[in-house]
């Protein structure tokens, strides 16, 4: 068996299915683990979601923002954008079918036996990783419940940016899905911004990278995430794995091989090993 790791695929199904030809995947052994933003932008949300959902328990996906995004157009929250081509989806017989998967999706999974995890954004500098899978569960209860509208009505605002200032259920839910979805950018202090989203090098100095400030979280763990285009996966921290490569907006898809460590990018037969 093996365990694929990818980033966001953002309704770019034929992209996808080129990319999984490419290594031969085969759902009856192997694993494809997706780091959330599966719908959106891309033009086939639509039947990247039925693919998706064909695999059964070989797929393992965490929720991204624009997912959740989705969740919340689909309860009439919030109006789809013309730039998100999700009308075939949302005008779809089975659109209730592919809402309610995508809504028992967690935020956050664990490979079982390693200490590798996996969320769309990252881990926030001012949580362990005990307190971070804790919060992150508590969140899929709400969004998985009977009351998923109220939830997801209250998920929409960038306070409290600070988890020691979320004191009600509703601001730890917040924080919650802005820590674990929309984060890219923290100040030194830990506190989440929500506006930088420039390349490392182009960023305000008193801003730093989620993942430069949790450092001392991870020495023992690996962090899968995506989320940041901008990165184009390269990022030279230890146990640090970004695999958003902007294949929307005119990049690619990445694959990472989890067994080897080997990355296989869409449309290129090189298989790429990375050094850390």
């Amino acid at each position: 068996m093996a365990i694929y790791f990818v980033g966001d695929i953002q309704g770019c199904y034929s992209e996808l299915k080129a990319l999984l030809k490419q290594v031969n995947f085969a759902a009856k052994h192997d694993q494809l683990w997706v780091a959330g933003d599966m719908v959106a932008r891309g033009p086939d949300s639509y039947k990247t979601m039925k693919y998706l959902m064909s695999l059964g328990d070989s797929v393992k996906a965490v929720l991204g923002n624009h997912d959740l995004h989705l969740l919340a157009i689909h309860a009439g929250i919030k109006k789809a954008k013309k730039s998100d081509h999700l009308d075939t989806l949302l005008s779809a017989p089975d659109v209730k079918e592919i809402i309610n998967w995508i809504a028992q999706q967690p935020l956050l999974r664990k490979l079982p036996g390693e200490d590798v995890y996996m969320s769309h954004a990252g881990l926030p500098p001012q949580w362990t990783i005990p307190q971070a899978i804790a919060a992150a569960k508590v969140a899929e209860k709400n969004i998985q419940s009977a009351e998923r509208e109220k939830w997801l009505s209250r998920m929409y605002g960038e306070k409290p940016n600070d988890w020691q200032k979320a004191e009600t259920k509703t601001e730890k839910f917040r924080y919650t899905i802005n820590g674990l979805t929309r984060m890219r950018y923290c100040y030194l202090n830990g506190k989440l911004d929500f506006h930088c989203k420039t390349a490392p090098e182009d960023a305000a100095k008193n801003l730093k990278p989620w993942f430069l400030l949790t450092k001392n979280q991870l020495k023992k763990s690996h962090w899968i995430f995506g989320h940041w285009a901008a990165l184009m996966g390269k990022i030279n921290v230890k146990g640090l794995y970004a695999l958003d490569t902007g294949c929307v907006w005119g990049g690619h898809l990445t694959l990472l091989r989890w067994h080897d460590k080997a990355l296989f990018i869409e449309g290129s037969h090189k298989k790429l090993a990375i050094k850390q």
